[in-house]
């Protein structure tokens, strides 16, 4: 796990997060693209009561649960699983 520096309304903070979740967020952003700085700040404003690093894993798991879920829609007549 990795600290990772950010600027949120300017103010700076850290993030604690694992590798693969901050690829996940790099990815997440080109997706939309926005910078990492955007996609960071809007988590935040979304987050509620969830810490940050927490919000930001649960936004990177809802994306590539979303990709999935598009996948399975797109291969099947359906809409489920083949």
């Amino acid at each position: 796990m990795k600290k990772h520096s950010v600027t949120i309304a300017g103010h700076r903070t850290s993030i604690s997060l694992e590798d693969e979740f901050w690829q996940g967020l790099k990815v997440l952003a080109d997706s939309r693209n926005k910078s990492l700085a955007d996609i960071i700040r809007q988590i935040d404003k979304d987050r509620g009561r969830n810490n940050l690093s927490s919000a930001i894993r649960i936004s990177v798991l809802d994306y590539y649960k979303s990709r999935i879920s598009a996948q399975f829609d797109d291969a099947s007549p359906d809409g489920g699983p083949q």
